[in-house]
Protein backbone atom coordinates (compact mmCIF):
# COMPACT_ATOMS: atom_id res chain seq x y z
CA UNK A 1 0.00 0.00 0.00
CA UNK A 2 2.79 2.21 0.81
CA UNK A 3 4.13 2.11 -2.69
CA UNK A 4 0.32 2.83 -4.25
CA UNK A 5 0.07 5.83 -1.75
CA UNK A 6 3.48 6.91 -2.53
CA UNK A 7 2.65 7.05 -6.63
CA UNK A 8 -0.28 8.97 -5.68
CA UNK A 9 1.33 11.48 -3.90
CA UNK A 10 3.88 12.18 -6.53
CA UNK A 11 1.70 11.91 -9.21
CA UNK A 12 -0.61 14.65 -7.21
CA UNK A 13 2.21 16.84 -6.64
CA UNK A 14 3.15 17.14 -10.25
CA UNK A 15 -0.50 17.70 -11.44
CA UNK A 16 -0.14 20.83 -8.61
CA UNK A 17 2.62 22.11 -9.85
CA UNK A 18 1.37 22.00 -13.37
CA UNK A 19 -1.62 23.85 -12.16
CA UNK A 20 -4.49 20.86 -12.89
CA UNK A 21 -6.02 21.21 -9.44
CA UNK A 22 -8.61 19.53 -10.33
CA UNK A 23 -6.57 16.20 -11.27
CA UNK A 24 -4.44 17.19 -7.87
CA UNK A 25 -7.66 17.09 -5.24
CA UNK A 26 -9.11 13.75 -6.97
CA UNK A 27 -5.17 12.10 -6.41
CA UNK A 28 -5.47 13.45 -3.17
CA UNK A 29 -8.53 12.13 -2.84
CA UNK A 30 -7.09 8.24 -3.31
CA UNK A 31 -4.15 8.98 -0.94
CA UNK A 32 -6.43 10.06 2.20
CA UNK A 33 -8.99 6.81 1.14
CA UNK A 34 -5.43 4.91 1.36
CA UNK A 35 -4.03 7.00 4.43
CA UNK A 36 -6.78 8.91 6.20
CA UNK A 37 -3.60 10.98 8.32
CA UNK A 38 -1.58 11.34 5.50
CA UNK A 39 0.07 15.13 6.26
CA UNK A 40 0.70 16.18 2.74
CA UNK A 41 -2.91 14.97 1.01
CA UNK A 42 -4.73 17.18 4.44
CA UNK A 43 -1.98 19.66 4.14
CA UNK A 44 -3.03 20.22 0.29
CA UNK A 45 -6.99 19.57 0.75
CA UNK A 46 -6.49 22.98 3.04
CA UNK A 47 -5.00 24.44 0.43
CA UNK A 48 -7.14 23.80 -2.35
CA UNK A 49 -10.09 24.87 0.18
CA UNK A 50 -8.17 27.74 0.38
CA UNK A 51 -7.70 28.46 -3.08
CA UNK A 52 -11.91 28.13 -3.36
CA UNK A 53 -12.09 31.18 -0.74
CA UNK A 54 -13.46 27.79 1.61
CA UNK A 55 -11.36 29.37 4.66
CA UNK A 56 -13.72 26.92 7.41
CA UNK A 57 -12.99 23.72 5.31
CA UNK A 58 -9.36 24.74 4.51
CA UNK A 59 -9.19 25.43 8.32
CA UNK A 60 -10.33 21.75 9.24
CA UNK A 61 -7.85 20.70 6.96
CA UNK A 62 -4.81 22.31 7.92
CA UNK A 63 -5.75 21.76 11.25
CA UNK A 64 -5.52 17.73 10.65
CA UNK A 65 -2.34 18.48 8.78
CA UNK A 66 -0.96 19.88 11.86
CA UNK A 67 -2.48 16.64 14.24
CA UNK A 68 -0.82 14.28 11.78
CA UNK A 69 2.40 16.43 11.25
CA UNK A 70 3.14 18.59 14.47
CA UNK A 71 7.05 19.73 13.75
CA UNK A 72 6.15 21.00 10.17
CA UNK A 73 6.12 24.88 10.60
CA UNK A 74 4.39 25.25 7.12
CA UNK A 75 1.20 23.98 8.07
CA UNK A 76 1.11 26.39 10.75
CA UNK A 77 2.03 29.14 8.61
CA UNK A 78 -0.55 28.11 5.74
CA UNK A 79 -2.91 28.56 8.66
CA UNK A 80 -2.03 31.69 9.77
CA UNK A 81 -2.56 33.06 6.02
CA UNK A 82 -6.13 32.03 5.87
CA UNK A 83 -6.86 33.36 9.05
CA UNK A 84 -5.86 36.27 7.90
CA UNK A 85 -8.11 36.26 4.86
CA UNK A 86 -11.12 35.21 6.81
CA UNK A 87 -10.20 38.43 8.76
CA UNK A 88 -9.52 36.88 12.42
CA UNK A 89 -6.29 38.57 13.33
CA UNK A 90 -6.41 37.21 17.31
CA UNK A 91 -6.23 33.71 15.32
CA UNK A 92 -3.68 34.82 12.81
CA UNK A 93 -1.32 36.13 15.68
CA UNK A 94 -1.61 32.86 17.39
CA UNK A 95 -1.09 30.50 14.45
CA UNK A 96 2.20 32.53 13.47
CA UNK A 97 3.75 32.25 17.15
CA UNK A 98 2.87 28.66 17.12
CA UNK A 99 4.67 28.45 14.09
CA UNK A 100 7.97 30.32 15.12
CA UNK A 101 7.60 27.98 18.28
CA UNK A 102 8.60 25.31 16.43
CA UNK A 103 11.27 27.06 14.61
CA UNK A 104 12.25 30.41 15.27
CA UNK A 105 14.60 30.59 12.59
CA UNK A 106 11.54 30.16 9.47
CA UNK A 107 12.24 32.73 7.67
CA UNK A 108 8.18 32.95 6.58
CA UNK A 109 7.17 33.13 9.80
CA UNK A 110 9.67 35.75 10.57
CA UNK A 111 8.26 37.80 7.67
CA UNK A 112 4.16 37.16 8.37
CA UNK A 113 5.46 37.78 12.14
CA UNK A 114 6.90 41.66 11.02
CA UNK A 115 4.00 42.27 8.10
CA UNK A 116 1.36 41.38 10.77
CA UNK A 117 2.83 43.42 13.22
CA UNK A 118 2.93 46.27 10.42
CA UNK A 119 -0.22 45.65 9.70
CA UNK A 120 -0.90 46.72 13.40
CA UNK A 121 0.30 49.92 13.41
CA UNK A 122 3.64 48.75 15.36
CA UNK A 123 6.35 49.65 12.83
CA UNK A 124 9.36 49.51 15.24
CA UNK A 125 7.97 45.88 16.63
CA UNK A 126 7.72 45.05 13.40
CA UNK A 127 11.38 46.66 12.14
CA UNK A 128 13.10 44.59 14.86
CA UNK A 129 11.15 40.76 13.85
CA UNK A 130 12.21 42.07 9.91
CA UNK A 131 15.75 42.57 11.11
CA UNK A 132 16.00 39.17 12.62
CA UNK A 133 14.38 37.96 8.89
CA UNK A 134 17.25 39.06 7.36
CA UNK A 135 19.61 37.74 9.78
CA UNK A 136 18.39 34.41 8.79
CA UNK A 137 18.11 35.15 5.51
CA UNK A 138 20.58 34.03 2.55
CA UNK A 139 22.70 37.17 0.89
CA UNK A 140 20.63 38.99 -1.40
CA UNK A 141 21.86 37.23 -4.35
CA UNK A 142 20.44 34.38 -3.51
CA UNK A 143 16.94 35.39 -1.84
CA UNK A 144 14.06 32.55 -2.67
CA UNK A 145 12.54 34.37 -5.47
CA UNK A 146 9.07 33.34 -3.71
CA UNK A 147 10.30 35.69 -0.71
CA UNK A 148 12.22 38.10 -2.90
CA UNK A 149 9.06 40.98 -2.38
CA UNK A 150 8.79 40.66 1.49
CA UNK A 151 12.60 40.61 2.35
CA UNK A 152 12.95 43.55 -0.43
CA UNK A 153 9.98 45.01 1.57
CA UNK A 154 11.88 43.58 4.84
CA UNK A 155 15.03 45.96 4.19
CA UNK A 156 13.30 48.65 3.14
CA UNK A 157 11.54 49.08 6.44
CA UNK A 158 14.93 47.87 8.59
CA UNK A 159 16.39 51.24 6.65
CA UNK A 160 14.16 53.64 7.56
CA UNK A 161 13.58 52.36 10.67
CA UNK A 162 17.51 52.43 11.16
CA UNK A 163 17.16 56.09 9.51
CA UNK A 164 14.14 57.37 12.08
CA UNK A 165 16.00 55.89 15.05
CA UNK A 166 19.23 58.16 13.89
CA UNK A 167 17.95 61.39 13.28
CA UNK A 168 16.02 60.77 16.82
CA UNK A 169 18.93 60.40 18.47
CA UNK A 170 21.22 62.79 16.67
CA UNK A 171 18.46 65.40 18.22
CA UNK A 172 18.39 63.93 21.76
CA UNK A 173 22.51 63.36 21.92
CA UNK A 174 23.43 67.02 21.01
CA UNK A 175 24.30 68.60 24.52
CA UNK A 176 26.06 65.37 25.67
CA UNK A 177 28.01 65.28 22.75
CA UNK A 178 28.95 69.05 22.67
CA UNK A 179 30.81 67.99 26.27
CA UNK A 180 32.59 65.45 24.86
CA UNK A 181 36.62 66.00 23.93
CA UNK A 182 37.56 66.03 20.30
CA UNK A 183 39.94 62.85 20.42
CA UNK A 184 36.72 60.98 21.56
CA UNK A 185 33.47 62.05 19.76
CA UNK A 186 34.03 59.69 16.91
CA UNK A 187 33.85 56.96 19.17
CA UNK A 188 30.08 57.86 20.08
CA UNK A 189 29.45 58.68 16.54
CA UNK A 190 29.94 55.04 15.85
CA UNK A 191 27.94 54.03 18.80
CA UNK A 192 25.07 55.66 17.52
CA UNK A 193 25.72 54.08 14.54
CA UNK A 194 26.02 49.88 15.49
CA UNK A 195 22.69 50.99 18.27
CA UNK A 196 21.04 52.25 15.04
CA UNK A 197 21.97 49.00 12.95
CA UNK A 198 23.64 51.07 10.21
CA UNK A 199 26.91 49.05 10.87
CA UNK A 200 28.33 46.18 12.53
CA UNK A 201 30.95 46.95 15.04
CA UNK A 202 34.11 47.35 13.37
CA UNK A 203 37.07 44.28 15.02
CA UNK A 204 40.18 43.54 14.33
CA UNK A 205 40.36 40.41 11.54
CA UNK A 206 44.36 39.30 11.14
CA UNK A 207 45.17 37.27 8.30
CA UNK A 208 48.19 36.07 10.43
CA UNK A 209 48.81 36.75 13.84
CA UNK A 210 46.32 37.79 16.25
CA UNK A 211 47.63 38.97 19.48
CA UNK A 212 44.28 38.67 21.57
CA UNK A 213 42.99 41.46 23.78
CA UNK A 214 44.41 44.69 22.18
CA UNK A 215 41.49 47.34 21.26
CA UNK A 216 40.36 47.33 17.84
CA UNK A 217 41.59 51.61 17.81
CA UNK A 218 40.97 52.66 14.18
CA UNK A 219 43.64 55.95 14.16
CA UNK A 220 46.16 56.47 17.11
CA UNK A 221 47.50 59.94 18.19
CA UNK A 222 50.46 61.17 16.46
CA UNK A 223 51.48 63.11 19.39
CA UNK A 224 52.28 59.38 21.42
CA UNK A 225 54.75 58.64 18.83
CA UNK A 226 58.03 60.11 18.92
CA UNK A 227 59.43 60.04 16.10
CA UNK A 228 56.74 61.86 14.23
CA UNK A 229 57.83 65.79 14.34
CA UNK A 230 61.51 64.48 12.64
CA UNK A 231 59.57 62.29 10.07
CA UNK A 232 57.14 64.84 9.22
CA UNK A 233 59.55 67.43 8.44
CA UNK A 234 61.65 65.46 6.37
CA UNK A 235 58.44 65.07 4.14
CA UNK A 236 60.20 67.59 0.89
CA UNK A 237 63.23 65.97 1.02
CA UNK A 238 61.96 62.78 0.84
CA UNK A 239 58.64 63.79 -1.88
CA UNK A 240 62.57 65.17 -3.78
CA UNK A 241 63.45 61.14 -3.89
CA UNK A 242 60.01 60.03 -5.00
CA UNK A 243 59.67 62.54 -7.81
CA UNK A 244 63.46 61.31 -8.72
CA UNK A 245 62.47 58.00 -8.97
CA UNK A 246 59.22 58.10 -10.56
CA UNK A 247 61.04 60.33 -13.31
CA UNK A 248 63.88 57.56 -13.98
CA UNK A 249 63.06 54.77 -11.94
CA UNK A 250 59.00 54.13 -13.10
CA UNK A 251 59.94 50.56 -14.35
CA UNK A 252 60.70 49.71 -10.77
CA UNK A 253 57.34 50.84 -10.13
CA UNK A 254 54.84 47.59 -9.89
CA UNK A 255 51.44 46.53 -8.90
CA UNK A 256 50.67 46.27 -5.28
CA UNK A 257 48.19 43.53 -5.88
CA UNK A 258 49.97 40.19 -8.02
CA UNK A 259 48.03 37.22 -7.91
CA UNK A 260 49.15 33.92 -9.29
CA UNK A 261 47.51 32.47 -11.80
CA UNK A 262 44.63 29.72 -10.01
CA UNK A 263 44.51 32.00 -7.20
CA UNK A 264 41.54 33.13 -5.82
CA UNK A 265 41.49 37.27 -5.85
CA UNK A 266 38.19 38.02 -3.98
CA UNK A 267 38.38 41.76 -3.70
CA UNK A 268 41.07 42.24 -5.57
CA UNK A 269 40.25 41.55 -9.12
CA UNK A 270 40.55 44.68 -10.85
CA UNK A 271 43.46 45.54 -9.02
CA UNK A 272 45.16 42.48 -9.71
CA UNK A 273 48.55 43.62 -11.81
CA UNK A 274 46.95 46.78 -12.72
CA UNK A 275 48.64 49.67 -12.20
CA UNK A 276 46.30 51.25 -10.45
CA UNK A 277 48.17 50.40 -7.26
CA UNK A 278 51.63 50.64 -7.78
CA UNK A 279 54.18 50.97 -5.25
CA UNK A 280 58.17 51.30 -5.36
CA UNK A 281 59.49 49.14 -2.69
CA UNK A 282 62.58 50.48 0.10
CA UNK A 283 61.56 47.13 2.55
CA UNK A 284 59.05 44.05 1.41
CA UNK A 285 58.75 41.28 4.34
CA UNK A 286 61.06 42.07 6.34
CA UNK A 287 64.12 42.50 3.98
CA UNK A 288 65.89 45.94 2.65
CA UNK A 289 65.41 46.30 -1.21
CA UNK A 290 69.44 48.08 -0.92
CA UNK A 291 68.86 49.14 -4.79
CA UNK A 292 65.97 51.13 -4.02
CA UNK A 293 66.90 52.22 -0.83
CA UNK A 294 70.38 54.02 -2.23
CA UNK A 295 68.45 55.90 -4.79
CA UNK A 296 66.52 57.29 -1.67
CA UNK A 297 68.88 58.07 0.88
CA UNK A 298 67.04 60.52 2.83
CA UNK A 299 64.17 58.36 2.61
CA UNK A 300 66.43 55.08 4.32
CA UNK A 301 67.47 57.66 6.84
CA UNK A 302 64.05 59.13 8.04
CA UNK A 303 63.30 55.36 8.50
CA UNK A 304 66.35 54.43 10.46
CA UNK A 305 65.08 57.00 12.64
CA UNK A 306 61.73 55.51 13.27
CA UNK A 307 61.54 51.93 15.04
CA UNK A 308 60.05 49.95 12.92
CA UNK A 309 58.16 46.79 13.72
CA UNK A 310 60.60 43.56 12.98
CA UNK A 311 58.58 40.33 12.14
CA UNK A 312 60.53 38.00 10.26
CA UNK A 313 59.34 37.02 6.95
CA UNK A 314 56.26 39.83 7.44
CA UNK A 315 57.74 43.28 8.22
CA UNK A 316 59.28 45.95 7.89
CA UNK A 317 58.22 46.48 5.19
CA UNK A 318 57.91 50.05 3.20
CA UNK A 319 57.50 51.61 0.15
CA UNK A 320 56.32 54.55 -2.05
CA UNK A 321 52.64 54.07 -2.83
CA UNK A 322 51.06 55.45 -5.70
CA UNK A 323 46.46 55.34 -6.64
CA UNK A 324 45.68 56.16 -9.62
CA UNK A 325 42.99 58.78 -10.05
CA UNK A 326 38.94 57.31 -9.85
CA UNK A 327 40.40 54.23 -8.15
CA UNK A 328 39.23 52.63 -5.33
CA UNK A 329 41.18 50.35 -3.12
CA UNK A 330 38.29 47.98 -1.54
CA UNK A 331 37.50 47.17 2.25
CA UNK A 332 40.05 44.68 3.25
CA UNK A 333 41.83 43.51 6.82
CA UNK A 334 45.83 43.31 7.61
CA UNK A 335 48.08 40.57 8.53
CA UNK A 336 48.64 41.59 11.77
CA UNK A 337 47.58 43.69 15.03
CA UNK A 338 50.89 43.41 16.83
CA UNK A 339 52.07 46.45 13.94
CA UNK A 340 50.68 49.13 12.80
CA UNK A 341 50.78 51.04 9.73
CA UNK A 342 51.99 54.18 9.05
CA UNK A 343 51.38 56.61 5.70
CA UNK A 344 53.04 59.64 5.54
CA UNK A 345 51.09 61.75 2.45
CA UNK A 346 53.65 63.05 -0.15
CA UNK A 347 51.16 63.85 -2.91
CA UNK A 348 47.34 64.84 -2.18
CA UNK A 349 45.27 66.13 -5.02
CA UNK A 350 41.64 66.31 -3.80
CA UNK A 351 38.66 64.12 -4.04
CA UNK A 352 41.01 61.38 -1.73
CA UNK A 353 39.87 60.22 1.00
CA UNK A 354 41.05 56.70 3.23
CA UNK A 355 38.69 55.12 5.99
CA UNK A 356 39.34 52.48 8.43
CA UNK A 357 36.70 51.36 10.48
CA UNK A 358 33.78 53.68 10.87
CA UNK A 359 36.48 56.65 10.53
CA UNK A 360 36.65 58.46 7.00
CA UNK A 361 39.90 60.63 6.96
CA UNK A 362 41.43 62.28 4.13
CA UNK A 363 45.04 62.47 4.01
CA UNK A 364 46.99 65.74 4.26
CA UNK A 365 50.66 66.22 2.94
CA UNK A 366 53.51 66.07 5.45
CA UNK A 367 51.15 64.88 8.02
CA UNK A 368 50.79 61.11 9.18
CA UNK A 369 48.48 58.18 9.58
CA UNK A 370 48.77 56.27 12.02
CA UNK A 371 46.43 52.94 12.21
CA UNK A 372 45.45 49.77 12.83
CA UNK A 373 44.85 48.07 9.43
CA UNK A 374 43.71 44.88 11.10
CA UNK A 375 40.43 47.18 11.04
CA UNK A 376 38.60 47.18 7.70
CA UNK A 377 39.78 49.92 5.67
CA UNK A 378 39.85 51.23 2.40
CA UNK A 379 41.09 54.02 0.45
CA UNK A 380 39.96 56.00 -2.21
CA UNK A 381 41.08 58.40 -5.26
CA UNK A 382 38.37 60.66 -6.77
CA UNK A 383 40.41 63.12 -7.80
CA UNK A 384 42.46 63.47 -11.23
CA UNK A 385 45.61 62.98 -10.23
CA UNK A 386 48.18 60.56 -8.67
CA UNK A 387 47.98 60.43 -5.12
CA UNK A 388 51.17 58.94 -3.52
CA UNK A 389 52.06 58.03 0.37
CA UNK A 390 54.78 56.47 1.89
CA UNK A 391 54.15 53.64 4.11
CA UNK A 392 55.88 51.67 6.60
CA UNK A 393 55.13 49.62 9.60
CA UNK A 394 55.99 50.17 13.12
CA UNK A 395 55.06 48.21 16.30
CA UNK A 396 51.86 48.17 18.26
CA UNK A 397 52.88 50.31 21.37
CA UNK A 398 50.54 48.28 23.15
CA UNK A 399 52.66 45.66 23.34
CA UNK A 400 55.65 45.18 25.76
CA UNK A 401 59.10 44.82 24.65
CA UNK A 402 58.77 41.27 26.29
CA UNK A 403 55.70 40.57 24.11
CA UNK A 404 57.21 41.49 21.14
CA UNK A 405 59.76 38.79 21.08
CA UNK A 406 56.90 36.70 21.70
CA UNK A 407 55.13 38.07 18.01
CA UNK A 408 59.06 37.27 16.50
CA UNK A 409 58.97 33.39 18.10
CA UNK A 410 55.39 32.84 17.03
CA UNK A 411 56.15 33.75 13.76
CA UNK A 412 59.22 32.20 13.39
CA UNK A 413 57.86 29.08 14.39
CA UNK A 414 54.75 29.00 12.06
CA UNK A 415 56.80 29.72 9.47
CA UNK A 416 59.43 27.10 9.79
CA UNK A 417 56.57 24.31 10.75
CA UNK A 418 54.88 25.51 7.57
CA UNK A 419 58.35 25.08 5.05
CA UNK A 420 58.46 22.08 2.85
CA UNK A 421 61.99 21.94 3.68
Amino acid sequence: MNDQVNALAQAAGQAARGGRWQEAEGLWAQVLKLAPQHPQALYSFGVHAFQRADFSTAIEYLRAAHMAAPNDPLVLMTTSVVWREKGDAENEWLAINACLAIDPYFLPGLLSKAAFLERQNRPRAAATVYRDALKVAPPPSHWPEALRPQLTHAQERVNAHSEAFAAYLEAELAAPRAALEAAVAGRWAESAAIMTGRIQAYRSECNQLTAPRLPAIPFFDRADFAWVADLEAATPLIREELLAVQHTEQARFSPYVAYNPGEPVNQWVELNHSDRWSTYALWRSGQPVVENLARCPATARALEAVEMAEIGGLCPNAMFSVLAPHTQIPPHHGETNARLVVHLPLIVPEGCTYRVGFERRGWTEGEVLIFDDTIEHEARNDGDLPRTVLIFDVWNPLLSLAEREMVKAMTKAAREFNSEA
